[in-house]
């Protein structure tokens, strides 16, 4: 699991996509990039899909999934990519570090 706060992100998360060898290799069309839960994490693909950002929303627990076409004729052979649980926190930024207390107005005390 990932653990980040909402005062960070993953500016670049880059996408690595390999033959059974390990060399290098293409798909068809654009890689199209999501949030389980955007409520929690916004994905923002490049034009290419080959990288996003990942910024954080809120509180809580999702997961950044990638999908692109393996097939480069005119089939569609699905090959999926999803992260790991990513847990966000509440940041320092948005917690409380500063109390004032007023008095109000001070007044006679009256006798028992």
């Amino acid at each position: 699991m990932a653990d980040v706060t909402t005062d960070q992100f993953f500016p670049s998360v880059v996408l690595t996509i390999t033959d059974a060898t390990g060399a290098a290799a293409t798909v068809d069309g654009v890689p199209v990039w999501a949030s389980s839960d955007e409520t929690v994490l916004a994905v923002t693909a490049a034009a290419d899909g080959m990288s996003a950002s990942v910024d954080t929303v809120a509180p809580g627990t999702a997961r950044v999934s990638v999908s692109a076409d393996a097939d480069l004729g005119a089939g569609v052979v699905s090959l999926d990519g999803v992260s790991e649980d990513i847990n966000v926190t509440l940041g320092p930024s948005h917690q409380a570090t500063t109390m004032t207390l007023t008095l109000g107005a001070p007044s006679a005390k009256t006798a028992p």
